[in-house]
């Protein structure tokens, strides 16, 4: 298996460049990620075991929530809904939406019985198929502490940054909606990925009418940027380009409409590894997108954190009904002591990967998925597939 992505390599050859993005709260996409998720949420708080597909839709002034779910719970919807919005930062129309005024549509139906019969009828629980097909990609890496590349864990600080310093009010003029995008100069060391420095910061925010561009784009080098980054990584040749439209006083719904699950790449690991095309949010556990998702993360940072490799990258994939695993993958680009063979033995005695015993072995009923709607899935405290598992080897 080769590197699954295009190197940008600099004028020397010795070192190449690699750029990830984020998005914040307020951005129409991640808006949809998390109403979709706090829908699941109010699911499995009253039914552990409810399954929810949940997609939502916005555009100015309103939401549309569509997709499937069984369940013994009744929930709320609107207020969910509302709640949500209003969390999120768009609480009055002169940001461009109001939680207390945005239409709501709801075309939520019960799950197809078809999908039932053939994950669960007659199984024990830890044997439990998969929702369906697919496959699913794991990443981690040694050149952060959080096992993750150093381009999108900036990407996701400097937007959570932001959302903190607007809360708090010591960035009065800032409005939920944002976009930030690092450039990391790397050089290999064995195949694994050493950051050298930052190239490039690029932040879009969306502000009001009042800020000048001078004071935004200070605003957010003193007490973003220089809070945010490790100084280390920043020398006089880095390159902002801070507000870089010049204006971004109409954003969220009012400028883009919004659609759970496109953001898969914002979600996972900024372009690094690949991506197998399933999104996560909206999505109980019962679907491998989510759960294996979740599990190939933990197999990944499990396999780094014990030093058998420095960087790793782990595949499975699944049939809809059929618990096993069709395939586990593992590439280690070369720095591991030990052979891809002998990594995928240690994969197969440390874990099981069967949909059923990941939900138990990352506790995955409960009600925790709205928290990773936003800044991304992974390489954030707190979830249990960022636990690694000591390793018998």
């Amino acid at each position: 298996m080769s590197f699954p992505i295009q190197i940008q390599h600099s004028e020397d050859g010795d070192t190449f460049l690699f750029t990830s993005e984020s998005v914040g709260e307020g951005h129409p996409d991640k808006i949809c990620d998390q109403v979709s998720d706090a829908i699941l949420d109010a699911f499995l708080r009253e039914d552990p075991n409810a399954k929810v597909a949940c997609e939502t839709v916005t555009k100015t002034g309103m939401i549309l929530i569509c997709g499937e779910v069984a369940s013994t719970a009744e929930v709320n919807y609107p207020h969910i809904i509302r709640d949500t919005i209003k969390c999120i930062g768009y609480d009055s129309s002169s940001k461009g939406f109001d939680y207390k005024t945005c239409n709501i549509i709801i075309a939520m139906q019960q799950q197809s019985p078809d999908i039932a019969q053939s994950v669960y009828q007659g199984r024990e629980e830890e044997d439990i198929g998969a929702g369906d097909q697919g496959l699913m990609f794991g990443y981690a890496t040694d050149e952060t502490e959080e096992l993750m590349p150093l381009t999108v864990i900036l990407s996701h600080k400097l937007n959570a940054k932001m959302a903190e310093l607007r809360r708090s009010g010591e960035l009065p003029w800032a409005r939920p909606d944002s976009k930030t995008q690092v450039t990391v100069e790397y050089k290999y060391d064995n195949g694994a990925c050493v950051p050298l420095r930052i190239h490039t910061i690029v932040i879009s925010i969306q502000h009001d009418e009042h800020v000048t561009l001078k004071q935004l784009r200070q605003d957010l080098m003193e007490k973003v940027i220089r809070v945010v980054v490790p100084g280390k990584y920043l020398d006089d040749k880095t390159i902002y380009h801070l507000q870089p439209s010049g204006k971004f006083i109409i954003g969220g719904p009012q400028s883009d409409a919004g659609l759970t699950g496109r953001k898969i790449i914002v979600d996972t690991y900024g372009g690094w590894g690949s991506h197998g095309g399933g999104a996560f949010s909206g999505k109980d556990f019962s679907k491998v997108d989510r759960s294996a998702g979740y599990a190939s993360r933990w197999v990944a940072k499990s396999l780094v954190h014990a030093g058998l490799c420095r960087r790793v990258l782990v595949q499975v994939s699944y049939a809809i009904g059929i618990s096993e695993p069709l395939s586990i993958t593992v590439h280690s680009f070369g720095t591991s002591k030990v052979s891809d063979a002998k990594l995928l033995r240690i994969i197969r005695d440390n874990f099981d990967l069967r949909p059923g015993k990941i939900v138990k072995d990352l506790n995955l009923k409960n009600p925790i998925y709205e928290k990773t709607a936003c800044y991304g899935h992974f390489g954030r405290p707190g979830f249990p597939w960022e636990q690694p598992r000591e390793l018998k080897i």
